[in-house]
């Protein structure tokens, strides 16, 4: 995951820590402008009352206006100005009121009665209301100058945490691949939710290994076990007389048991990764058109620009007969087989494969699909399994015009080198 993928845990807790930056900015900025505000304001009517006190002792004495005060009548009074002093208990307390225009209108106002007159005074509130302006665009700066230093910060701090899920997703994608042995581990010190969730991981990997162990051994124990019986039961079927109902039927059965016991072993073989591939030049073209003559019940055997491959024979025949059974079992004709490069592609005109299948791949004794047919679903698993031993790839799809495709493309590794172990199903 790139570092600027917004996407990322990194960025969505450096988000989170910029909210909450900006919100506690927000509510100390609030508070600090209010207060500043209110602060502002009483000093304006302290000022506003001081001038306004003398003015009345200098009018008081000589009679006249004074100089830094207006004499009005009180139909001159501002209304608000004139609510306020018509409100007032008795003579000789002050009238205030805050003139406030946006954006160049900031004044308070001050006035008493005296006799039938009100003198009024009117204080300029520009100087406080610059000062809470630019103390505002002060506390803007401040917060974005800290946000610029902590949302880097915050990123950078997330990074161990991230490294640690990598690390959990990497093996998880590892155990997924086929290698049991993969564990997460404790790196650090960190005993939080990440740790614990690479316990429970590491505990799962533990029992999901032990429990196909278990399989794979008891797979490999019942076929070598039915191994023995298998050749007596074969023995005593040839012992059968020819052309009997009853001895023909005993005869498909045990070739049947007999071929679903090779199909186990060879599993539990490609399971165990004991299994090498013995490379060799094969014209790929003759080998196919061979291995599907054989076989019988292809419609269609096309072979173009082939290629010489180093591969093995032995086990590029078991994986096209796997397939080429499966499209006539499972299938619907035509069959058809190509041969392109080095590519082999298997096709019958059936209900195609089912999705679970081309989601995950084929799996032992499970054929998914009613309208498929029914089986054991060890063919396409074996077949993938070989593929993996020639280094080659093994993909299933659907046509659009219906129908399954299997194709073997002996090309994934040029050197030619097998793998060390079959894909899991």
């Amino acid at each position: 995951m790139g570092f600027l993928n917004p996407r990322a845990l990194r960025w969505k807790i450096a988000a989170l820590t910029a909210a909450a930056c900006c919100a506690v900015a927000t509510v100390i900025g609030l508070l600090v402008h209010q207060s500043t505000q209110d602060h502002g304001q009483r000093a304006g009517r302290d000022r506003a009352v001081t001038q306004l006190h003398a003015a009345e002792q200098e009018y008081a004495r000589t009679g006249e206006r004074p100089a830094a005060a207006d004499l009005m009548t009180r139909d001159e009074v501002p209304a608000p100005l004139a609510r306020d002093l018509a409100g007032l208990g008795r003579s000789g307390e002050y009238a205030l009121w805050y003139d406030e225009k946006p954006p160049n209108w900031y004044w308070m106002w001050a006035a008493v009665s005296v006799g039938d007159k009100v003198l009024v005074v009117r204080t300029d509130m520009s100087a406080e209301v610059r000062g809470l302006q630019l103390l505002d665009r002060s506390i803007v700066k401040a917060v974005l100058a800290a946000l610029a230093v902590v949302v880097p910060l915050a990123a950078l701090a997330t990074e161990p945490i991230n490294r640690r899920l990598r690390h959990g997703a990497r093996t998880a994608r590892k155990i997924a691949d086929g290698d049991l042995d993969a564990r997460i581990g404790h790196p650090g010190r960190a005993r939080d939710e990440i740790t614990e969730m690479s316990t429970a991981m590491d505990v799962m990997a533990a029992a999901l290994q032990q429990r196909l162990e278990s399989e794979r051994r008891f797979t490999a124990d019942v076929a070598h076990e039915l191994r023995t019986p298998l050749m007596g039961l074969v023995t005593a079927a040839g012992l059968l007389p020819e052309h009997d109902e009853a001895a023909d039927l005993v005869r498909t059965e045990v070739r049947t048991l007999r071929g679903l016991t090779e199909d186990l072993l060879e599993i539990s073989r490609l399971d165990a990764g004991v299994e090498q591939a013995r490379l060799d030049e094969v014209p790929l073209g003759e080998l196919v058109t061979d291995v599907v003559r054989r076989l019988g019940g292809v419609d269609d055997v096309c072979v173009r620009g082939t290629d010489v491959v180093r591969t093995d024979p032995r086990r590029v025949e078991r994986v096209v007969t796997n397939l080429v059974t499966n499209a006539q079992r499972h299938g619907a004709a035509p069959v058809q087989v190509t041969v392109t490069g080095t590519r082999i592609a298997v096709r019958d005109h059936g209900p195609g494969f089912p999705a679970d299948l081309l989601a995950h791949g084929p799996q032992r004794f499970r054929t998914e699909a009613a309208e498929r047919g029914r089986g054991h679903g060890l063919g396409l698993t074996i077949a993938l399994g070989q593929a993996a031993v020639l280094g080659a790839r093994l993909t299933f799809a659907n046509a659009p015009d219906g129908g399954a495709i299997a194709t073997l493309d002996l090309c994934r590794y040029p050197t030619g080198e097998p793998t060390d172990k079959p894909p899991v199903s």
